[in-house]
């Protein structure tokens, strides 16, 4: 279970981080730079995350849909410095719940 967690986190921050680079660039005006790390940052998530045990792609992929709304929210508060209110916590926790019973749910 910690290299499942392990691996969730790892991918999504490097989703996160290759989007957030990506639009330093785009939005933000940054160097071109950051934008071709987060290209390579969104490449090599789309690598981590097949080092997952799950059987099925679908599966996998909408679990990350939730921790990466955790991660986001995290990635708002520390790098943006947006402190998330009662609603984003909320929300998070929800999508934690829906994680749980994605990934520990008893199969057949």
């Amino acid at each position: 279970m910690l290299v499942t967690i392990g691996i969730f986190l790892i991918a999504g921050l490097a989703e996160i981080g290759g989007g957030y680079l990506i639009w330093q660039w785009l939005r933000e005006g940054k160097s071109i730079y950051l934008g071709l790390f987060g290209g390579f940052g969104l490449v090599l998530y789309g690598i981590i995350a097949t080092f997952q045990t799950f059987p099925t792609f679908g599966r996998v992929y909408a679990a990350y849909g939730g921790v990466f709304i955790v991660l986001s929210v995290l990635w708002g508060w520390g790098i943006d410095k947006k402190t998330p209110d009662l609603y984003d916590w909320l929300g998070a926790a929800i999508c934690l719940a829906g994680v749980s019973v994605i990934i520990w749910a008893p199969r057949h």
